[in-house]
C-alpha cells in the first residue's frame, strides 16, 4: 500500500535524489528499494558516517514512512580498537558540548558503545556525532543516559526575582524555596494574584524541576512594606 498522493516510485526517485544532492553521501554505493513508503537502504560504504548520512537523507523524502537501514560498513585498511578507542577518548573531550567525564566508550571490532549519563538529550546526541565520523568505527552503540540535574535552590530563587523584575530584591526575601527530589515547595507571602502566579511559573520552569507545591499566601502590600520595613523578616536559604 503507498501513501496517498506520493506512489512508491516516485519516493524511489526523490530518494536517489536526496542521495545524489548530499555530499557525504556516495549514491552509487547505495541501493533503494520502496515499498508501500517503507524505504530499505542496501549496498556498502567505507564509514558508519556515511551510513547515518543515507538514513538521514532518506529520511528528509516526503512521503517516506520508515527507513530499513542494511548498509554494511566496510572501513578500508586496518586500525586497531586501541587506536579506535584513544581517537574515541580525543573526540570526546575536544568537543565543547560534550561533558567527556561523564561518558565512557567500549570498543569492539570497530564497534563503539557509549555508556554514561548526561544532564541534556542534545549532549546525548553530540556525544554520538562526535565519535561516529572517526575513521574505523563501523557501528556506535549509544547508551548514554539522559538524567537532568537536580534543581539548586538559588536557581530557584533568581527564576523568581526576575519574574518580580523591580521588586525581586524585596519580594524573595518574603518566600521560601524548599527542594527535594526535583519537587519545589514554595512558602511566604505574595501581594497580588499576578505575582503568585509568576512564582510558581518561574519555579516550575527552572531546568530540574519536576513538580511544585504552592503553599503562597496572597496579602495585599501594606505601607510598610512600600517603606522596606518588610526587609527585615527572617529568610529560609
Amino acid at each position: 500500500m503507498t501513501r496517498p498522493g506520493k506512489s512508491d516510485a516516485a519516493i524511489h526517485h526523490d530518494v536517489l535524489e536526496e542521495l545524489r544532492w548530499d555530499s557525504r553521501v556516495d549514491e552509487t554505493e547505495v541501493g533503494v528499494e520502496v515499498d508501500g513508503g517503507v524505504v530499505t537502504l542496501t549496498g556498502t560504504v567505507t564509514s558508519w558516517a556515511k551510513r547515518v548520512a543515507a538514513q538521514e537523507a532518506a529520511r528528509r523524502v516526503i512521503g517516506v514512512l520508515d527507513v530499513a537501514n542494511d548498509i554494511t560498513v566496510k572501513v578500508p585498511g586496518v586500525r586497531t580498537d586501541t587506536e579506535i578507542a584513544q581517537a574515541v577518548r580525543h573526540a570526546l573531550e575536544w568537543d565543547v558540548f560534550v561533558p567527556a567525564e561523564r561518558i565512557t566508550s567500549t570498543v569492539t571490532d570497530g564497534e563503539v558503545t557509549l555508556d554514561g549519563t548526561v544532564e541534556l538529550s542534545s549532549q546525548r546526541a553530540d556525544a554520538e556525532r562526535a565519535v561516529r565520523n572517526l575513521l574505523g568505527v563501523k557501528q556506535v552503540v549509544n547508551h548514554l543516559a539522559v538524567q537532568p540535574p537536580a534543581p539548586v535552590t538559588q536557581d530557584v530563587r533568581e527564576a523568581i526575582e526576575q519574574a518580580l523584575q523591580r521588586r525581586a530584591a524585596r519580594e524573595a526575601r518574603r518566600i521560601q524555596v524548599d527542594v527535594r527530589d526535583g519537587t519545589v515547595t514554595l512558602t511566604g507571602t505574595v501581594h497580588s494574584w499576578a505575582e503568585h502566579k509568576s512564582v510558581v511559573a518561574a519555579a516550575r520552569f527552572t531546568p530540574g524541576v519536576h513538580a511544585v507545591e504552592d503553599r503562597l499566601r496572597t496579602e495585599p502590600r501594606t505601607a510598610a512594606a512600600d517603606d522596606g520595613l518588610d526587609d527585615v523578616r527572617p529568610v529560609l536559604e
